[in-house]
């Protein structure tokens, strides 16, 4: 039986699509054609190799949702999990959820779509979906396939998780050029899985924090500094066969073609941020403000010189700054394929912004990879000072569709 919070979890989801539904954005980016449509309010193709929503070129809206799963009967999770493709699959073309769509039905019914995208184009949608750790249980008859990629992350110094916005048997992230389109698709999967599935935590993100194609421009943060400049990209084939795609011999055959993911809601204490000197701000995070250039280099893209003293004879980027600690010379070239966003979640009661970062990194090996990086930057960055990571998440998606009768996960739960 599905419990009073559970379903207030998916009332929830709803509120927020409602809520959400007065603002429209659309950003048009110049993005290569074969990873995306002509247009941002054009269609991303849905099947194929990998999922949609990796490498696609970062759209500029999020609703990034998890799941816990209600039921315990593995047939019915199967079948919500071919329920699911089939909407995604229609959605992500702008079309409506269910062939009845919003008004076609009887009168007397629940409509098949909610209602609230009627009219708008598919707006660039991508929908991808991950398997949390917590869904490989006795209750699916799962537990011989957890992936050993999804070992938990270790406690990192300093941060503060909240486990109610943490965790989750599943995940969907929506990601689209309009913030109604994106949120309406997590909204109808919501409703498609009521009575076996209710939202856990869910987050809305506004303007990509990195470029995933060598065609989008840099962004930046709400710190003000460009984001990701170093980022994998889509153009990146032999690195990204290397540093994100699960293989066959990782030892999960069904995740090859797949990756792994980790989020981090990273709240940033914006005021005291604001407060520092810009000569500070540069120091700590190791790039000028302006160009996004290293510090005592002059573009954006030139080489980090690690070695390089300034006219004191101290190093021009510390041995604490954030681009030294993340950089991949220092964990064995570990990279990561980075799609976060901004968010700013109101006040806290006292004036000052819950806004931040919602942290999204798609990679191979989160032991190899996220886990050694994140373990530097969490002992020794000086940026410390002004983050808090406060929600955690790890995810394997699995690989993508490739047909019309295929579905999401369908190798996991192949006899």
């Amino acid at each position: 039986m599905v419990s009073r919070r559970k379903l207030l979890g998916l009332g929830a989801a709803g509120a927020a699509a409602l809520g959400t539904g007065a603002v429209v954005a659309r950003s048009m980016l110049d993005e290569p054609p074969r990873a995306r449509a002509a247009s941002a309010s054009d269609p991303v193709p849905f099947y194929g190799e990998h999922q949609a929503g990796i490498v696609t070129p970062a759209q500029d809206r999020l609703h990034f949702t998890a799941f816990d799963v209600t039921t315990d009967d593995r047939a019915e999770l199967v079948e919500l999990l071919q329920e699911w493709t089939a909407a995604a699959a229609r959605l992500t073309q702008g079309k409506e959820a269910g062939s009845y769509g919003a008004v076609g039905g009887a009168p007397e019914a629940a409509p098949d779509d909610t209602g609230e995208a009627l009219g708008l184009p598919a707006s660039g949608l991508t929908l991808t979906i991950g398997f949390g750790a917590s869904l490989f249980d006795e209750r699916f008859g799962l537990t011989g396939r957890l992936p050993a990629q999804l070992a938990a992350l270790p406690k990192f110094p300093g941060e503060q998780l909240d486990p109610a916005i943490s965790g989750g048997d599943l995940c969907v992230q929506s990601c689209a050029h309009d913030p109604q389109v994106a949120v309406h698709a997590v909204r109808n999967l919501a409703r498609i899985g009521f009575g076996r599935v209710a939202v856990r935590w869910s987050q809305l993100g506004f303007g990509r924090t990195s470029s995933t194609s060598r065609e989008q421009v840099t962004p930046r943060n709400l710190m003000g500094f460009k984001d990701g400049t170093n980022n994998l990209k889509l153009e990146d084939s032999a690195l990204l066969r290397e540093q994100l795609w699960a293989a066959e011999q990782d030892g999960s055959p069904w995740m090859a073609g797949g990756a792994y993911l980790v989020t981090r809601k990273i709240r940033m204490t914006i005021e005291t941020w604001d407060r520092t000197s810009l000569a500070e701000q540069e120091q700590i995070i190791g790039r000028n403000k302006g160009e996004g250039a290293p510090l005592g280099r002059a573009a954006e893209f030139d080489e980090l010189d690690f070695a390089a003293s300034g006219p004191d004879g101290q190093p021009r980027i510390g041995e604490v700054a954030h681009v030294r600690l993340a950089h991949p010379s220092f964990h064995g070239q570990a990279r990561l394929l980075r799609r976060g966003y901004n968010f700013v979640d109101g006040s806290d009661g006292l004036g000052r912004l819950d806004a931040g970062l919602f942290f999204i990194a798609y990679q191979r090996d989160p032991r190899r990879q996220f886990v050694p990086i994140q373990l530097s930057l969490a002992r020794a960055d000086v940026l410390n000072e002004y983050i808090r990571h406060v929600s955690s998440g790890l995810f394997a998606c699995p690989p993508g569709v490739r047909d019309a009768g295929d579905y999401w996960g369908r190798r996991l739960f192949a006899a």
